[in-house]
């Protein structure tokens, strides 16, 4: 007896899909605001071939300052109370230490920002890569907050 034809599974995304849940608990949302946004069309997802939903790490990234505050006092809050404004929210990509001093590489949105700090802060904040951080532009200085 002859064999149907499988149909072929899409190539492998190099991105990483997170589950609702997962997504959820790192924008501080809600998991039926999550649902509703995946409804909505408001986050983008991918479905699996048992109809899951999964959301890509780029779409978390997208909302990660916005869901952090949505009223004017909320994002004072957000700011950590510091004077600059330039606060950039996003992702480690990378924590290279060496020696006295430590690289960090974070992302936001589809652009990397680079701060060389001291070892003892890298350590002391415990940056990992896939943390959410915020980076904090003064002059030509870039701080690393971890949020």
């Amino acid at each position: 007896m002859a064999r149907k034809p499988q149909p072929q599974r899409p190539k492998a995304i190099s991105e990483e899909l997170l589950k609702p849940r997962e997504a959820a608990l790192e924008l501080r949302i809600s998991f039926p605001t999550i649902k509703q946004w995946i409804y909505k069309r408001k986050i983008r997802s991918v479905r699996t071939a048992g109809g899951h939903h999964r959301i890509p790490q780029s779409e978390v990234d997208r909302f990660l300052f916005r869901t952090r505050a949505k009223t004017g006092p909320e994002r004072t809050l957000t700011m950590r109370r510091l004077s600059g404004r330039n606060q950039l929210v996003g992702r480690i990509e990378s924590v290279r230490i060496s020696g006295l001093m430590a690289e960090v590489v974070i992302s936001i949105g589809e652009q990397q920002i680079t701060s060389i700090i001291t070892a003892r802060s890298a350590r002391e904040m415990s940056l990992k890569a896939g943390q959410t951080a915020a980076a904090l532009i003064k002059s030509t200085e870039v701080m690393i907050l971890r949020v």
